[in-house]
């Protein structure tokens, strides 16, 4: 396989990973942003634990979808991230759900 091949297979999977947000980001509720991945959830709940001079944030999300063009099966119906960076949690309004038809990054 051939870098240029290697290089279109990953836009194929970003591209239909983006139409699949798109088909389900009005199921759900939150978007749930760390450090390392993007999730849409319907509960969300952030709880800030400290210790040892350290403070972390422990996320716990309930009937999730999770950005990931890797995992074969990205809805999850409880997950819980542990993370030392920020966090950012939004509540959508079903008004904010206008999803561009194609993504941004076109093909």
């Amino acid at each position: 396989m051939s870098a240029e091949d290697l290089e279109k297979y990953e836009t194929d999977m970003e591209l239909a990973l983006y139409r699949e947000y798109r088909d389900v980001v009005g199921l759900f509720s939150h978007v749930v942003e760390t450090e390392r991945r993007f999730y849409l959830a319907n509960e969300v709940d952030v709880q800030v634990r400290t210790g040892d001079g350290e403070t972390w944030f422990e996320v716990t999300m309930s009937d999730a979808w999770v950005w990931d063009v890797y995992r074969p099966a990205r809805f999850v119906k409880r997950a819980r991230v542990i993370t030392f960076k920020d966090v950012n949690v939004e509540e959508l309004a079903k008004s904010e759900l206008e999803v561009p038809k194609e993504p941004p990054f076109g093909r």
